[in-house]
């Protein structure tokens, strides 16, 4: 194979942690040969096109929060923090704010526990009464809630295709290439990997490799012969119309069976079913019985609005679920240094892919975590089966 077959980093998987790393990696190091291949380019079935594309500081592991304060910084100012012109101006972060709910004195404990950790890491959160979130938020009803948890900053939503397609032409103006191409297998000899096949161009070598695969992270690993306990689970999101409710000031808010946010002069919202469990990668049929039988009666009594509904639509997305503790699982692979890992994001990958990308990024190019410390997330718990658990997962 001839040398300029060769290069530094192949990544497998191009929606936006792909393109996070490919962005970090020529931007630490002009001339890096890098090349990213995705296997369809409408990323119409990507978990980043699908998201509820928002931010939040609410986590309860200090490397989450910490992840997400790069974050917001970093989407706030998209147009500066990617540094060259990528033709992608504002992401329009809509700050209102996320708001989770208690409903025992234990959870408002924990609410409490965890905002301080929050807070001691920058954000801004404040746990309210029940009269205090009533009198913030007057068309809720709150005669069943012990607390609620606000960010009043630093937390909303904001353009997700805005942020991948920023990623993507800043990484191709610093020198990136991006194919449009399927993996079919990893060449691994003297326990490293030299090579990434792919369907249309064949056996390319490379000094490392990159899983940035989503809900198909585990068949890559498995064609080294590793396993990865990642897997997809479906999410029904519904988009509502609710003609009496018209709060766009709403924040995103968390309660105990149901997520819901505004979005224009319509609502998203959204549950996780109750059988939930791993999915067909390809089975985006909709579970539309859950909004009448799950969350409609909730959104009735938590807002008395929401008695006049109508669903305007829906759509299905995969969160790259991961079944040991539902954190991310990040860097190089204890039996392959140097194949890097960047999945399991179980639904909150799209905000954290600006810390993470520059994370794998300058673990690759030092030998170490350096901006972030993110060892929390390495590849060794799940090889030892100690989870590393966050409880804050929507």
């Amino acid at each position: 194979m001839e040398q300029q077959d060769r290069y530094d980093v192949i990544i497998i998987g191009g929606a936006v942690m792909g393109a996070s790393a490919a962005f970090w990696l020529t931007r630490m190091q002009p001339g890096l040969r890098v090349l990213v291949a995705e296997r369809d380019t409408s990323f119409a079935q990507a978990s980043t096109a699908l998201s509820v594309a928002s931010i939040r500081q609410q986590f309860t592991t200090a490397v989450n929060v910490e992840i997400s304060r790069f974050g917001v910084g970093f989407i706030r100012d998209f147009r500066e923090s990617l540094g060259v012109e990528a033709g992608v101006g504002s992401l329009g972060l809509r700050e209102n704010g996320y708001l989770f709910l208690s409903h025992s004195d234990e959870g408002r404990v924990i609410l409490e526990e965890v905002a301080a950790m929050q807070r001691a890491h920058g954000a801004a959160t404040e746990v309210l009464a029940p009269e205090a979130v009533q009198a913030r938020f007057p068309w809720m009803q709150v005669d069943d809630i012990t607390a609620g948890s606000f960010g009043s900053r630093d937390e909303g939503w904001f353009d997700n295709m805005g942020l991948l397609a920023g990623f993507r032409a800043a990484a191709r103006a610093q020198g990136a290439e991006f194919v449009t191409d399927r993996a079919t297998g990893l060449t691994v000899e003297g326990g490293r990997v030299t090579a990434v096949t792919l369907e249309k161009r064949g056996t390319i070598a490379c000094a490392a490799a990159i899983n940035a695969a989503g809900t198909r992270a585990a068949e890559i690993c498995r064609w080294a012969g590793l396993d990865l306990a990642v897997e997809p689970r479906k999410r029904t999101v519904f988009v509502i119309d609710a003609p009496n409710a018209r709060h766009p000031e709403a924040p995103l808010l968390v309660d105990a069976g149901y997520y819901l946010r505004p979005e224009h002069e319509h609502w998203i919202t959204a549950t996780v079913p109750q059988d939930d469990g791993p999915c067909d990668p390809d089975d985006f049929d909709p579970d539309l019985h859950l909004f009448e039988d799950v969350i409609w009666e909730q959104l009735y009594n938590r807002a008395p609005g929401f008695d006049a509904v109508k669903v305007v639509r829906h759509w299905v997305g995969h969160y790259a679920y991961n079944t040991l503790d539902q954190n991310a699982i990040l860097g190089p692979h204890p039996e392959l240094p140097n194949l890097f890992l960047m999945n399991g994001f179980s639904g909150h990958g799209l905000q954290q892919s600006p810390a993470v990308g520059r994370g794998i990024a300058e673990h690759l190019l030092t030998g170490g975590w350096q901006s972030i410390d993110l060892s929390d997330l390495s590849v060794a718990r799940m090889l030892e089966n100690r989870p590393f658990r966050e409880r804050a997962v929507v």
